[in-house]
């Protein structure tokens, strides 16, 4: 195998033509539009086919053995918060303490909590009830309302493990869940502030939009206390963190450090917040819980194919060497944390998916990091929040949550576009900045 730069990027550049193809236009399966681009990019660049197939195996199992635990155990919370009504607890919550005035705010808050341990579509669907209740009865137009919501939602979506794009850009460049939970959380707030304050301004033409009359499905579990319901939700990420944290004290040792580090593994911490969900609902049935185990295991599969894929799809161009092809050809030194974020940004805009964007970027750019100047531990953190900032940007008519926001509550396509479409526009530009300034702070 000997291939030209021109080659290997040609093949690359018709790999990635593939995949947004295929999800796009022709809606087929992100792990089939993976798969076939694997063949794509290791055939262009003369690898022998058996090659291609090896490299493809032992990509997706390495991308299973550090994810698989854990995203099906994010899933699994996910679905009992719904189930228990605790997001809605969580809900009120804080939209008693910012008050009816503010309820946007607060919407947009709930969504930036809520949407930690569930996906964002999930979040947006579980909650529009409470939602399009709180348009009709504060008079807020309900475009307001349901922006807040889901740039709140997204915001944590697209920069925080357990969600799948985070946490498959973590563990293809080989960035510790702990620091980019933190450094995440503080990143998504300016930019779920940003989605909040553009909703508030950018919706003044849309104020005839009414609340869409629904009816809300019924929660079989019984709701729960606040602190039950948060509690799920909170423990993971003390955990996770102090682990991190801990990590960077040297001669950490003792009872005490082995149990925190034990204690703070992403799946340890999120089957703890599994177990404090189970406690979020009362007289359990058998078959209540044998359906929810089985729906999250159902959900989880889906999305752990579409990872394992990208795994492959990551070793191919890795044994393909085209990061060394790229760091002797193009001055990439010179566009460091640019370059992910354009990548993702672009990958983003013409298939729609966060998730398949940041995989499909995240396997591009891991062999390119030296050549970025983003191979330092702190280096590649930003490099993958700065991917995350670009899979903000932008939500349009290809992306699966604008119609699930659409349809949930009654916006039509060009308010959603001028409203929504921009706002994630907004937030991904504000999100790199952030980065930006980060980075001259940690790289």
């Amino acid at each position: 195998m000997n291939s030209s730069f021109f080659q290997a990027f040609g093949f690359l550049i018709i790999g990635v033509a593939v995949i947004i193809l295929l999800t796009a236009k022709f809606r087929v399966h992100a792990f089939f539009a993976l798969m076939i681009a694997c063949f794509v990019v290791g055939l262009g660049m003369q690898m022998p086919p058996t090659d291609v197939i090896a490299t493809m195996k032992d990509g997706f199992g390495s991308i299973m053995k550090s994810l698989g635990f854990i995203i099906v155990l994010g899933t699994t919370l996910g679905v009992l918060l719904e189930y228990t009504g605790s997001s809605k607890v969580m809900a009120e919550f804080i939209l008693n303490i910012v008050g009816e005035k503010y309820a946007a705010l607060g919407i947009s808050m709930t969504g930036f909590i809520v949407g930690l341990p569930i996906f964002c579509d999930s979040g947006y669907i579980v909650l529009n009830g409470l939602n399009q209740s709180l348009a009709k009865r504060t008079g807020i137009p309900v475009i307001v309302m349901s922006v807040s919501l889901a740039t709140g939602l997204l915001s944590v979506h697209c920069l925080i493990p357990p969600h799948p794009g985070a946490s498959a850009a973590a563990a293809t460049i080989g960035v510790d869940f702990g620091k980019l939970m933190i450094a995440g959380i503080i990143i998504a707030i300016p930019a779920m502030l940003v989605g909040y304050i553009w909703a508030i301004f950018a919706a003044k033409k849309f104020t005839h939009i009414t609340s869409k009359e629904i009816t809300e499905e019924k929660i079989i579990g019984a709701s729960a206390s606040v602190v039950k319901s948060f509690l799920p939700v909170i423990v993971p990420i003390i955990l996770i963190a102090a682990k991190s944290f801990l990590g960077l004290e040297k001669n950490n040792s003792g009872w005490m450090a082995n149990a925190l580090f034990f204690l703070g593994d992403p799946v340890v911490a999120l089957s703890a917040g599994v177990v404090l969900a189970f406690n979020c609902g009362s007289s359990w049935k058998h078959n209540a819980i044998s359906k929810l185990l089985q729906e999250a295991g159902e959900k989880a599969g889906g999305i752990l194919v579409i990872i394992g894929s990208g795994g492959a799809f990551g070793a191919v161009i890795a044994a393909g060497k085209i990061g060394e092809h790229f760091s002797h050809a193009l001055p990439l030194g010179s566009l460091g944390l640019l370059f992910p974020f354009l990548l993702t940004m672009i990958l983003k805009t013409a298939q729609g998916s966060s998730t398949v964007a940041i995989i499909t970027a995240s396997s591009i750019v891991l062999p390119l990091l030296p050549a970025l100047g983003l191979q330092t531990e702190n280096g590649k953190l930003l490099c993958v929040l700065s991917m995350g900032a670009g899979s903000m940007i932008i939500s349009h008519a290809n992306d699966a949550y604008f119609w699930v926001i659409s349809k949930f509550s009654g916006i039509e396509m060009k308010p959603m576009l001028k409203v929504y479409s921009l706002a994630t526009l907004f937030m991904g530009l504000v999100t790199m900045v952030m980065v930006y300034i980060l980075s001259l702070f940690i790289h």
